[in-house]
């Protein structure tokens, strides 16, 4: 009787073991579970385009190359800045639409631009849009941006006044070929008051919704000693580009930008591309673009 007894203890100590043993694999399962969905959510890609200004040099010397390289980080689509006389870096719009293609990347805007006109050149300037405009609707693109303004819309409010009624024109063409038309900020459309007003405020008075709508550079606007939320808070729904900089690439230790609650903010905005933009590096220019992706991938407050 002892031994068969002995022997349901033992039999019994196995198996509570054995219970404990399994519970432990499950919560250690469930655990890693967790840490593999977590890691898997900080690295999820988002659809985020690279402005190329970020690697101008990189594509003077070799533009497939660049191309390459930029779609196998994982960014989406690109924002091109190379427009002259018809040729986008040089090529045939459809041309470098396809090499975009190619390298798994889309070509869905630009920067380009002409400084207001006077009344005799206006005619000249208008037919210099027509083409451009002609030469981004062959590339089916869905922006063109214009990325400076000349002295004439800083030094009054009436000279601010021609240069948005200009915009508006461009907007209207640009609206015909079914593209929109955009304006991108620096920081002195923030520290530049007219009137009592800063002249991005009156930009955003002055032009026709339906026909310009605007890129906000989010750095600029912070150097410029304004919130970018500020402004989606008056003027929701006019931003629907964003550039997406800081002062060095996203993410590193000079960072001046908060970008969490701006992105809490970006239905409100009116956002409907983010684009990353690198100026100032820490590193070459594509490792700086790679870890810029990275940081945005990985942040769970960007939903793109």
């Amino acid at each position: 009787m002892g031994i068969m007894k002995k022997t349901a203890t033992n039999h019994l100590i196995v198996v509570l073991v054995s219970a404990v043993i399994v519970m432990l694999a499950i919560s250690c399962g469930n655990q890693q579970k967790k840490a593999d969905e977590a890691k898997k959510s900080a690295s999820v890609e988002k659809y985020l385009g690279l402005q190329l200004w970020s690697v101008r040099a990189d594509m003077s010397k070799d533009a497939a190359a660049t191309l390459d390289s930029v779609g196998s980080m994982g960014y989406k689509f690109i924002e091109a800045a190379g427009y002259g006389d018809g040729e986008i870096y040089g090529m045939d719009p459809l041309d470098f639409k396809n090499l975009c293609e190619k390298n798994g990347v889309a070509f869905l805007g630009a920067h380009v631009g002409q400084d207001i006109p006077d009344e005799a050149k206006w005619d000249e300037t208008m037919a210099w849009w027509d083409t451009c405009i002609e030469a981004h609707k062959l590339a089916g693109v869905k922006w063109i941006v214009q990325p400076f303004m000349g002295k004439t819309g800083y030094e009054s409010v009436d000279g601010l006044k021609k240069y948005c009624d200009y915009f508006n024109a461009i907007g209207e063409k640009c609206n015909a070929a079914g593209i929109r038309f955009g304006y991108h900020n620096h920081d002195k459309e923030f520290s530049t008051v007219l009137d009592g007003k800063p002249v991005y405020d009156w930009m955003l008075e002055f032009t026709d919704p339906e026909k310009v709508m605007f890129e906000m550079d989010l750095y600029w606007v912070v150097v410029g000693g304004a919130k970018p939320t500020d402004y989606f808070e008056k003027y929701p729904g006019r931003f629907e580009l964003w550039h997406i900089k800081d002062k060095t690439e996203l993410g590193s230790a000079d960072s001046i930008v908060h970008f969490k609650p701006i992105f809490a903010e970006k239905d409100k905005s009116g956002l409907k591309y983010g684009i990353i933009e690198v100026e100032e590096y820490n590193y070459a220019p594509l490792e700086s673009c790679r870890k810029s992706l990275e940081f945005l991938n990985a942040e769970d407050f960007v939903k793109m």
